[in-house]
Formats: structure tokens, sequence, C-alpha cells
């Protein structure tokens, strides 16, 4: 991915990136007891080797899937399959896990690197049923890598800061285009096709999601039924056609360097904002503004809820099934998550740290009124906190 000129890349080292992180992780594994990671998931892989998986249909993706094999004492991390050119790594020839012979060969790799730790100090992130039936000796009674993962990825350097603005910068100005479309008689596939056609054009190539242009029901009751009783957002993409009063509830993401972006916005289709939608947008103005007025280092995932809360009569703003906010990095949605089930004793448990970032999504719903929904983007600093990305406006409702 080569983003074009004034996309927001300048200053990101790519090769200091790629360094700091490995030896983030490498410390981390250190400090957990962990001497050797074997990882699966693409986004780890990309964390510790630099590798970048092409956007594809995912049977071709699990066909081609590229293994990293990490030790704590080693500097360079290995490369099971991929494409390793100009990665600083050591590679191997390319290994399937999702198939009997290639993992076969992948346990031969496996054994070769980490033959010699002790089961217990291999962490593996997930298993595929050819790993488990090639009954590496390695991997038998290993640990889980995701704690060792979570906690070295949680808090962002300065380049995967960078990376994450730039993502959300270019994904805000794709957007200017698609909503400047938005139309009665435009369909869903008109919009996807703008965003995507305007990504490329500014030099992306990866969207993580299909972009989200759903219309929003006015009642519950006139929406998919849900388990939890809420409004069901997001739902299968369709390709409706909008009508002018629709208030569209759009999501998007895309990555700059394997760091994610997530645009959230609420618009409406053909006209202004009646007076009963501006109050929603208002109301989440005001939840928003209170929970950046305690957002800051020391402050925990139970502070943001509380104050959340606060600013909207003392009702939880956000759906059941997702989060007040949620973290983004390597992940469109990672830890810090916040407002979840894992329940109060999780977040009061939960303090946030310089370098983390959340991505703020309350919603206001009003049944028979409908809701508004949008995010922001924002990254925990050293006395308080800062946004990333551009300045993108929340037209056609106004600040006020």
């Amino acid at each position: 991915m080569t983003p074009s000129a004034g996309a927001g890349l300048e200053g990101i080292d790519v090769g200091r990136l790629r360094a700091e992180r490995l030896q983030r992780l490498r410390d981390t594994m250190a400090a957990q007891g962990i001497g050797g990671l074997v990882l699966t998931h693409a986004p780890h892989v990309g964390y510790a080797t630099g590798h970048r998986v092409p956007a594809a249909d995912g049977s071709v993706a699990n066909y081609q899937r590229p293994v990293a094999v990490v030790r704590a004492d080693e500097e360079r991390p290995h490369l099971v399959g991929g494409e390793p050119a100009g990665l600083d790594v050591v590679a191997h020839p390319g290994s399937t896990p999702d198939h009997d012979e290639g993992a076969r060969a992948l346990a031969a790799v496996v054994d070769d690197v980490l033959g010699d730790l002790p089961p217990d100090q291999v962490a593996v992130d997930g298993w595929t049923g050819p790993m488990l039936r090639a009954g590496t000796p390695r991997l038998a009674g290993s640990a889980d890598a995701r704690p060792v993962l979570g906690a070295a990825t949680i808090c962002k350097t300065v380049d995967e800061l960078a990376s994450i603005s730039a993502a959300q910068r270019i994904n805000e100005e794709a957007m200017l285009s698609v909503v400047a479309e938005l139309d009665p008689g435009v369909h869903r596939s008109d919009l996807a096709a703008t965003f995507l056609r305007r990504i490329r054009e500014l030099g992306v190539d990866t969207s993580m999601i299909d972009p989200i242009f759903q219309p929003m029901p006015r009642a519950v009751a006139d929406g998919p039924r849900t388990t939890t009783g809420d409004v069901a957002f997001p739902t299968g993409p369709g390709d409706p056609t909008y009508r002018e009063g629709d208030l569209i509830w759009v999501d998007s993401g895309i990555t700059v360097n394997g760091y994610a972006s997530d645009f959230g916005r609420t618009w409406v289709c053909g006209r202004d904002p009646s007076e009963a939608e501006q109050e929603l947008f208002d109301r989440w103005r005001a939840v928003v503004d209170a929970v950046l007025a305690v957002l800051r280092p020391g402050a925990t995932n139970g502070d943001l809820c509380r104050a959340a809360a606060a600013a909207n009569g003392g009702e939880r703003p956000w759906l059941p099934h997702f989060y007040l906010a949620h973290g983004i990095g390597i992940e469109s949605a990672e830890m810090p998550l916040i407002g979840t089930d894992l329940g109060e004793a999780f977040d009061d448990a939960f303090v946030l740290a310089p370098g983390m970032v959340v991505v703020l999504e309350p919603v206001i719903w009003v049944d028979g009124v409908g809701g508004y929904r949008a995010e922001e983007v924002i990254a925990v600093t050293d006395d308080g906190w800062q946004a990333l990305g551009g300045e993108h406006p929340y037209d056609p409702f106004v600040v006020r």
C-alpha cells in the first residue's frame, strides 16, 4: 500500500515501527515466561513479521495462510509461507495449516525452531484441525498466546499512532465523496462503489469490512428481532434504495501499514435533520463531551461508562451488543473494550494508559424518532487525549 502525497503519512518510519513492536513482543514474552510463539491469526502474523495478508476471499486467505514462529531470545522471527520479500524474517517454505500436508510441514518447522523449549513455554493463538492431527510435540500442552499479544499491542508506539491517524484521515476524506452522492433513489451499492473507488485513488487497496450504509428503522419494532430487544445494527448489507428522510448509519474501516481506522456517522437522506433528529445528535455530543472530560491516564473504563450514563440521564447510551468504546490497532476492535458484558468489575479494574486508543461510539435512541450513532477515534496521551484523523464534519447535523 503506497498512499498518495498528502495522505498524512509523513514521519512514519515503517522499519522503526516493525523493530519496536517486535522488541515489545519479545519483552512481553519474556515477562510472561513464554519462550516461543506460534501465530496463525493474520493480524498477529503481521504484527510479529510485517507480513501483509492480501485482501481475498476467506477460503483463499485460509488456504494460503502464513504462520509466524517467534522466539523470545532471537532477533528475527520466522515466517512460514507468505511473501517474505522485504521483511527481516527467517523464511520457510509455505505451509497450509488448514490441510494435513501443510500442517505436517509446519510441525517440522515448529519442532526445529522451538524444539528445545518446554511445552508450557510455547504459546499458540489458534489451532486448525490438521495442526492437532499433526501432533506437533512442541504444541502439546502449550499456552494461550492471546494474553501475550494483547499486552504487547495495547499501547501504541508513535509510528503505530501515526498509521492509525493516517488511515482515519483517508477514510474520512473518502466519505466526503460518498455523502455528496446520497440522494433519494441511490442504492447502497452506489455508495459502496464510490467509497472503494475513492480509497483506491487515495492509495489504499484494503477495506477491512464491507462499508455499511444502513437505513435505520424509526422504532425497534420496525426492524429485525434481536435477542436483546434493541435495534439491530449492523444487518446484512443487501442493496436498499434510499428514500427521502432515511436515517443512514455509516461504518467503514481501512488500513495503513496494517493499522485500522473506524469511521462512523449518521446521515439523513435528501433533507436536513428535523428538530427531534437534531436533538438526538445534541445528546450524543453531550455524552462524548462528558466522556472526554474524564478520559486521561489513570482513568478506568468504569469512569468513562459512568460519565456517559450521567450525561444521558442515567441510562447507558450504547447498544447492548456492542460497547461504549473499543480499542483499535491491528484489529478493527481490540482492547480496551469499554462497557461490554464483561461487567462493571472488569471496567473498574481496567486503567487507561498513554498510547492506548479508544473509539467512542455511543448511540442515542428514541423509539419512534430513530437514533444517532457516530464514532470518534481518540488516543490517550501523557496528560489527556488527542483525536486521531482529521476533522470530519457531522453534516447534515450541526454542533450548536
